[in-house]
């Protein structure tokens, strides 16, 4: 079993994790809403803003996984996505990915209220 961890209050993440929940993946997937549910990251160790701000799989031997990495996890239960799940984490072409990922995760995470607010949440703790 894999845990994804995902933000339930941005349109693109609700729309992504829709699509696999319809689908049949190798490995029993359980999926958290990080942004309505963020006790669920106490035994992590991460803040809600840190996951908020990347995507986060927990592999099956309790391994979590962030950003490309852990979609290549996710992608690589689903038919169809496997080839492209070994296609980002390629040596010569995960660190563009990683990049461009990390770029646009900073865009998104700064165009969203909830977001933002996890920050004051956090430095209060």
């Amino acid at each position: 079993m894999i845990t994804v961890y995902y933000d339930g209050k941005c349109g693109l993440c609700s729309r992504e994790i829709g699509y696999f929940r319809t689908r049949t993946p190798k490995l029993p997937i359980v999926f958290h809403d990080i942004a309505r549910q963020p006790e669920v990251l106490e035994r992590l160790g991460i803040s809600q803003a840190d996951a908020l701000l990347y995507f986060h799989v927990e592999d099956e031997d309790g391994q979590l996984q962030s950003g490309v990495r852990a979609f290549a996890l996710m992608w690589g239960q689903y038919r169809g996505w496997r080839v492209l799940a070994k296609l980002v984490v390629l040596p010569g072409v995960r660190p563009l990915v990683d990049m461009i990922y990390r770029k646009f995760a900073h865009m998104r995470f700064a165009r969203y209220p909830h977001c933002k607010a996890s920050l004051a949440l956090d430095a209060q703790n």
